[in-house]
């Protein structure tokens, strides 16, 4: 009973954590999309003030506001991570669906193109593939789906091709049922948990990725409030004694990942059943 009991508080805790966690990425997304326009206000009276009541996160040469800078700088980057990790996980699901299913032919085309991506070192492939997109968003957001999708990809063609063994996708095939049909009524609603939570843990790689090649130069344009311009252009005024310019961005891109990597981990252990009474 004891047992039981020690589970059941585990899990309660564990979805406190993950609601907790996407409830401060919501309000992150949210508070950066409305203060958009106040982040963006110059003010040259009150710049490069450190960080005070009235401005936490201090100011900048142009006098604007760093806190809310931040927050939409974060907010672009979490939209972005959404969009391209959805994208990702899509690709992932769907060809590492084809190529357990459509036998040894297409599996070992997919197979070849996930080793040829994942040969490739990654942070080169997301430049050149965002700089050949034209970068800005629909670079970074193209670099960002087409460089993710290899390690989930691996994962459901494992699955799938574990489900292929089950008895009821053995009877459903001796009964005449399409490829189709069976991949959409008994493989996909398995495959769904994984997907779910194979999506949020891409979160914080695309996030990162984003800012990465943004920092570089090879992302969003410079006048997006975007954390890797933001950190970008601090680097200029570090040497002169401004450290909150790059501070404060950095841990909260950091508490950003560490937020999306909490609420993934969480989800994992909900829908595991074995994690019921850990």
């Amino acid at each position: 009973m004891r047992k039981g009991s020690f589970g059941w508080n585990g899990r309660k805790r564990t979805f406190v954590l993950f609601v907790l966690a996407l409830a401060l990425l919501t309000v992150v997304t949210l508070w950066g999309q409305v203060a958009a326009e106040k982040a963006m206000e110059t003010d040259f009276s009150r710049k490069d003030l450190a960080p005070c009541l009235e401005y936490p996160f201090g100011t900048d040469w142009m006098g604007r506001d760093m806190f809310l800078r931040t927050l939409t700088g974060l907010s672009m980057s979490i939209r972005i991570g959404l969009l391209a990790a959805g994208v990702s996980a899509l690709v992932a699901v769907g060809l590492g669906t084809a190529a357990a299913t459509l036998g040894r032919t297409v599996d070992g085309a997919i197979t070849w193109v996930i080793d040829l991506v994942m040969g490739i070192p990654h942070i080169l492939l997301l430049i050149l593939i965002s700089y050949a997109c034209g970068k800005g968003f629909r670079g970074v957001v193209t670099g960002v789906a087409l460089t993710h999708w290899t390690s989930l990809a691996r994962v459901m063609r494992g699955e799938v091709l574990q489900l292929k063994e089950a008895p009821y996708i053995k009877m459903a095939e001796k009964l005449g049922t399409e490829k189709l049909e069976i991949i959409r009524k008994h493989m996909l609603p398995h495959l769904f948990p994984q997907f779910l939570v194979g999506l949020i843990l891409m979160f914080p790689h695309a996030i990162l990725h984003e800012a990465s090649i943004t920092f570089l130069g090879f992302g969003l344009s410079p006048e997006q409030p975007a954390i890797g311009v933001i950190l970008s252009e601090s680097m200029k005024y570090l040497a002169m004694g401004k450290w909150w310019l790059a501070l404060f961005p950095g841990l909260l891109l950091v508490l950003t990942v560490v937020l999306f990597d909490v609420a993934g981990e969480s989800l994992r252990r909900l829908l595991d059943p074995g994690s019921a009474h850990e």
